[in-house]
């Protein structure tokens, strides 16, 4: 008989007696995990201004008078052309 009012009193008071046990371990952990980590994060550009900076020291784009033609090796409308249309 006792049995079934235990069980009532652990279901009932359940989140009370849990809870300082879980701080605890979790305050432990927490703690262990800050004495055995590092933390340290170097410190990086972002990439837009990383994607400036290479921009910017391209030697391609120095002048706007060396700017290569563009070339195309074959024409893509004159594939597959009809024997009549070749003249």
């Amino acid at each position: 008989m006792w049995t079934i009012w235990a069980f009532r009193v652990l279901r009932t008071y359940a989140p009370y007696i849990t809870l300082p046990f879980a701080a605890a371990i979790g305050y432990i952990g927490y703690n262990m995990e800050n004495f055995v980590s590092d933390k340290y994060t170097p410190f990086n550009e972002s990439i837009k201004e990383a994607r400036s900076e290479r921009l910017l020291t391209d030697e391609k784009l120095d002048s706007a008078a060396s700017v290569e033609a563009l070339k195309y090796s074959a024409n893509v409308l004159g594939k597959n052309v009809s024997p009549s249309l070749k003249q």
